[in-house]
């Protein structure tokens, strides 16, 4: 299957992290977007890098900074001499593969930039709108652990993030062979393409058609519902929500290599479709509350 070609070549860069790659993939066939929570180092640009790389998509990668401006990303109107008259420049954004690299370091200006792009697939830059190309997948990174000059993600952009990820740090044998082998970025530079453009669009209209079912959907709505009723719960999952764990589902099934979706799909990605997506009390987490929600539903579904 040439989808698992693409988990295993994107390896050959990111070692050790087949799961962690899987999960970017079933992101990206769901036409969403990744945030990557996780300490500096890890292999977050050697993903993104990778995954443009392997499938021959084109890649932009932005530093977020506090004086980082809305048109550095979008781009903007410049006047052109000859034409007399202004021509629209495009900004980074207009690629099929965006790293957002430290989002969290911009102000909450520039993070609204991302906004019209990711739920809309286009940007308006005066008053004229433009359609980014297709795919489009940001991948997004924020270093949880660093708070002095960061500006924390409101609740409107996170819920623009299908999904939430961390890599985590590489098993010791996996390090001992960084540290003694090739770099990462001479690794990614010789990965091939396994996929092009043209297969990959493909691909993700397969996707749309994989069939979920009224009673695949019901386990979806109960899933978000356990969050609005738990009492850990400030503000629980939003119906985006409840269509992004749909998606995410398909995807999860194609790379199953089925053209339906069962429940063990939903409650697989559930934990990264729907943690971040919820306010809490303080003392819990999302985390806890969906791990509590995936055993009821498993009990429910008298799933061993």
């Amino acid at each position: 299957m040439k989808v698992g070609e693409v988990i295993q070549e994107v390896s050959k860069a990111l070692r050790g992290k087949e799961e962690v790659i899987e999960k970017a993939l079933l992101c990206l066939l769901a036409e969403g977007h990744l945030l990557i929570e996780d300490v500096p180092g890890v292999g977050k640009t050697t993903l993104a890098l990778s995954l443009s790389k392997v499938l021959d998509l084109s890649f932009a990668r932005i530093q977020f900074t506090t004086d980082l401006m809305p048109s550095d990303i979008t781009g903007t109107s410049i006047f052109d001499q000859r034409k007399k008259d202004f021509v629209f420049k495009e900004g980074p954004i207009f690629n099929n593969v965006v790293l957002a690299d430290e989002i969290n370091r911009a102000t909450p200006k520039t993070q609204s930039a991302l906004l019209e792009a990711m739920a809309e697939k286009q940007v308006t830059v005066d008053g004229v709108t433009y359609p980014l190309p297709r795919p489009f997948f940001v991948i997004a990174t924020q270093n949880p652990m660093d708070h002095y000059g960061t500006f924390p993600l409101p609740e409107s952009q996170l819920d623009r993030f299908t999904m939430r990820i961390s890599v985590g740090y590489p098993s010791p044998e996996v390090e001992v062979s960084m540290v003694s082998g090739t770099s990462p970025i001479e690794l990614v530079q010789n990965l091939r393409v396994v996929l092009s453009k043209k297969d990959l669009l493909g691909i993700l209209e397969e996707v749309k058609r994989v069939f979920i079912g009224e009673d695949v959907a019901k386990v979806v709505v109960d899933l978000v519902r356990f969050t609005r009723e738990d009492p850990r719960v400030i503000l629980g999952v939003s119906p985006r929500g409840s269509i992004h764990l749909a998606t995410v589902s398909k995807a999860k099934a194609y790379l199953r290599e089925r053209d339906f979706v069962v429940p063990e799909d939903v409650l697989e990605v559930a934990p990264y479709v729907l943690s971040h997506r919820m306010i809490v009390r303080e003392g819990s987490s999302g985390e806890e509350v969906i791990k509590d929600a995936v055993k009821t539903l498993k009990e429910s579904l008298s799933y061993k």
